[in-house]
């Protein structure tokens, strides 16, 4: 971490630019087609690469022959990835890859290398644990408090069996990227070096990580970044498509290659949201307050499995809990991140019981979050639960439309609502910053950030102007490369928190800078000077004063050139964590097809001081249209006898279109109690209730827990005809 001075750093405050709607600083660079994402380039000489897959969900490769491919005309590279006595693990996998000089030459060449697979049994499905046989790993038993007793001593008891598929994170943009192998002087290659144009969400460690793989030092690897198309935690190592990438372009004599998963493979092994089935049981008072929670829950991330989330969520302190855990290998694509990786899950086991319960005592389910807002697991977080519970009903007038489940009128169209909660950290990762203020009057800001669409460019600008008393335009930035001040990838909500302090600390270092060059000039201290619209001048005395050109000529020839740093330590009032939303559906429920609409949608959420309320906003719609999505439609589908996946493309994976997602409500927690807490990352949180509130509403709709998404009208209809039985 860089050396900075010890001053005593100002919070962000709300002047003129910090707090203010500002329009996405990248908006008609990328709304008019000017913005180059990495798939976009085609430097000179480029090869196209193409993957060989392995068809099978489990098999073992017993040979492989390329000779005919090698002798094909454009071909100029193949590599081969799972060499004869490789097992692999699910379909999709890397087997070779080819570069020509077509896209078309390579594809064609992949299809015709010669692979012969022998095909061992699998098991590609986790919802029913009792076909999981040896599969499955219990993880053994927690217990708090006394749960036997706290059942035996409840006013009511319910219970359910909740579950949320496998669903792919659905990239615009692909994984892969353009990467080319420069041959160095030296024979032992040490002076290669590596040039590298990724989709990925971490340009500062891209290289470090591809070094690794590559055996050419970090320092030899420059990556460069400017957009990308989407990753929701995806994206963050170089993974093997960039060393198949790296290796076709040593092959290939040092030509660069651009290698990109196609849709099919891109769904299958580019990464997904692990899978989480429950059985839960609930015991409480008539008042609604839970005394006894039990859970059993299984799922899957994969071959190599992940734990299912832990009971309760959010609300952790219920004060006797059972908990037993199981992970089921799968022989499919590995999980990764997926915009609040395990919170999805967890807000739907645990929402969907809660609500349960609601129902069971046939009370109002806002009301019971209220009541056990007490078990919230950060502190401080009751008050804020039971505020947003507040207004999230006001604004979607649940008192005026809730009803008792299943008291939705006659006629085939039921409406109903559900509410769910939602928390995340987001406190600001390790991050440095270089600005320069230059004699003529230009400013720099440096960091080696990323923008993955959030809006990171225009606060990074804000903080910076903000801080220097300048206006937007007066600020030039300059991210997305790895030869930059190292900040960190953007995962977990903390670029926002990261960026905005290590920005913040720059600017005023450099800034101090300045005031003791004219300070002279102004006759004061450079103590007593301050930066506001354009002139730095003395405190108190707004007539003493000099324009930013004139001050910044008081430089001579010298720039200032100073760094800012974050530790990814909490600093109150500059970055802290801890965020919390509440979510509400309204549904309308056609019981003749199943189908289910959502009427609106309203979703409160704070995230400390808010930088920018349009783009905090942005980044709730956001994830609220993409949880309808999951919530309605998403599921991934794998055949149980041939180990298929049976809907890796864009035809049968089902989105949400415009149309599907009614109306939608957003209202930021902007009160002066947030405001002091300091900047806390978004990009997360909101996408969490979402999946429980859709389908809690359905549930209070029809009258009938549907017990797992998505709410497809097969599973609704599925559900509703075992009630009639």
């Amino acid at each position: 971490m860089a050396n900075t001075p010890d001053y005593n750093y100002p919070p962000m405050d709300k002047r003129k630019i910090i707090g203010q709607r500002y329009k996405r600083l990248d908006g008609p660079a990328k709304s008019s087609g000017r913005a180059k994402y990495s798939s976009d380039l085609k430097p000179p000489d480029m090869l196209f690469g193409a993957y060989l897959h392995s068809p099978h969900a489990h098999a073992k490769v017993t040979s492989i022959d390329t000779s005919e491919v090698e002798k094909m005309p454009g071909v100029k590279a193949v590599y081969v990835a799972a060499p004869a006595g490789t097992e692999i693990n699910w379909q999709g996998y890397e087997v070779a890859a080819v570069a020509a000089t077509t896209e078309e030459i390579a594809r064609e060449a992949a299809l015709k290398i010669k692979v012969d697979y022998e095909v061992l049994p699998h098991l590609v499905k986790d919802d029913d644990l009792a076909l999981a046989g040896a599969r499955a790993k219990q993880g053994g038993e927690r217990v708090v408090g006394d749960p036997d007793k706290a059942f035996q001593d409840a006013e009511a008891v319910s219970e359910g069996h909740y579950g949320i598929p496998v669903v792919y994170h659905c990239c615009l943009e692909p994984h892969g990227q353009v990467i080319q192998w420069k041959p160095g002087a030296d024979a032992d290659g040490k002076s290669d070096e590596i040039h590298a144009w990724p989709s990925t969400q971490n340009v500062p460690d891209y290289a470090t990580s591809l070094s690794q793989n590559l055996k050419v030092p970090a320092t030899n690897i420059k990556v460069r970044m400017d957009y990308i198309g989407g990753g929701f935690g995806s994206k963050f190592t170089p993974d093997a498509w960039a060393i198949v990438g790296a290796n076709l372009s040593k092959k290939a004599g040092g030509r660069p290659v651009k290698l990109y998963l196609d849709r099919a493979p891109e769904l299958m092994i580019a990464g997904n949201r692990p899978s989480a089935y429950a059985k839960i049981k609930l015991g409480g008072k008539k008042d609604g307050t839970i005394t006894a929670w039990q859970t059993e829950s299984w799922g899957s991330g994969g071959f190599q499995p992940v734990n299912p989330p832990a009971q309760p969520y959010t609300y952790a302190n219920v004060p006797n809990i059972r908990e037993v855990r199981t992970t089921v290998s799968l022989n499919g694509g590995s999980q990764r991140a997926w915009r609040a990786p395990g919170n999805q899950q967890a807000s739907y086991l645990t929402c969907c019981a809660i609500e349960d319960f609601a129902a069971k005592i046939g009370m109002d389910p806002i009301e019971v979050f209220k009541a056990n807002a007490q078990y919230a697991a950060r502190s401080g977080a009751a008050d804020t639960y039971r505020y947003q519970l507040d207004k999230a009903a006001e604004l979607a007038e649940w008192k005026k439309l809730w009803h008792p489940r299943g008291q939705s009128g006659s006629g085939t169209i039921k409406r109903g609502m559900g509410v769910a909660i939602g928390s995340w950290n987001g406190n600001g990762h390790r991050s440095q910053c270089r600005t320069v203020i230059n004699p003529d009057g230009s400013v720099s800001v440096e960091i080696g950030s990323q923008d993955l669409g959030t809006g990171t460019r225009t606060i990074i600008t804000q903080v910076a102007a903000e801080s220097l008393g300048l206006q937007m335009g007066q600020v030039k930035l300059v991210i997305g490369n790895n030869d930059l001040p190292p900040d960190g990838g953007s995962g977990g909500s903390t670029t926002v928190g990261g960026v905005s302090t290590s920005t913040r600390k720059a600017a005023i270092n450099a800034l101090m800078k300045l005031y003791e060059a004219c300070a002279p000039a102004l006759g004061a201290q450079p103590e007593d000077l301050e930066a506001v619209d354009g002139h730095i001048r003395v405190k108190g005395s707004p007539n003493k004063s000099l324009t930013w050109q004139a001050a910044c000529r008081k430089l001579g020839t010298t720039s200032i050139s100073e760094m800012g740093a974050h530790n990814g330590q909490a600093i109150p009032g500059l970055v802290t964590g801890g965020a919390a939303g509440v979510q509400i559906a309204d549904v309308s429920v056609d019981t003749e097809t199943g189908m289910v609409r959502i009427n609106r949608y309203v979703a409160v959420h704070d995230c400390g001081m808010v930088i920018n309320p349009r783009l905090a906003e942005s980044q709730v719609y956001g994830a609220v249209i993409m949880g309808i999505s999951t919530a309605l439609y998403e599921e991934r589908i794998m055949d149980r006898e041939t180990g298929k996946t049976l809907n890796p493309d864009m035809e049968f994976y089902k989105l949400a279109g415009i149309g599907d997602i009614g109306n939608i409500i957003v209202h930021m927690d902007i009160r002066e109690e947030n405001d002091k807490r300091g900047v806390i990352g978004l990009g997360e949180p909101p996408a969490v209730p979402i999946c429980a509130a859709v389908g809690n509403a359905v549930a209070n709709a029809i009258g009938v827990r549907v017990p797992r998404i998505p709410m497809t009208p097969a599973h609704v209809l599925d559900t509703l005809e075992g009630r009639n039985a």
